[in-house]
């Protein structure tokens, strides 16, 4: 079984401005790549777990999101960080939708488990909301850590990771 970092996209990955659809508007945050390839050494999957509610409310297609999950995954890679489509999931669904994959919702850390063979007991969970810390707890991810968003990532405050 493998450990996971499981990391929501917009406010830890990329600074968020809001519903961020298009390349243009994408900026990563401040040393995350490096975070990221760190995680990796130590024996971690990457795996993004993202609720990306723009879809459902119209304010950008799924043809943009995956234009723009691709550009970010190739980016990474350039970085040093071996990921590629497989370790990105996202929730296209408005809040009001009622499924499983929104979180506080589970459904996509569990996806990701299965997916994967994790151990979710030593994954660790890395949010900027309540929500995602929620639904690792849901899952049954062993580590959290709520940051603030748009915050550089400090390996120190992770304690154990």
């Amino acid at each position: 079984m493998k450990k996971a970092l499981f990391l929501d996209r917009d406010g830890v990955i990329n600074i968020d401005h809001g519903y961020v659809g298009k390349i243009e508007d994408f900026e990563f945050v401040d040393g995350i790549l490096d975070f990221i390839k760190s995680a990796q050494k130590k024996g971690y999957l990457p795996i993004i777990v993202t609720n990306q509610s723009g879809i459902g409310r119209g304010y950008y297609s799924l043809e943009d999101f995956e234009k723009l999950t691709d550009w970010m995954l190739k980016k990474m890679r350039q970085a040093g960080i071996e990921i590629d489509r497989s370790h990105v999931f996202h929730c296209p669904h408005s809040p009001d939708a009622g499924c499983n994959c929104r979180k506080p919702m589970p459904g996509m850390l569990l996806e990701a488990k299965q997916h994967f063979n994790i151990d979710m007991k030593n994954s660790w969970m890395i949010g900027d909301k309540q929500s995602d810390i929620e639904a690792a707890k849901n899952a049954g991810v062993g580590h959290t850590y709520l940051t603030e968003k748009n915050r550089k990532l400090d390996e120190k405050e992770l304690y154990g990771f």
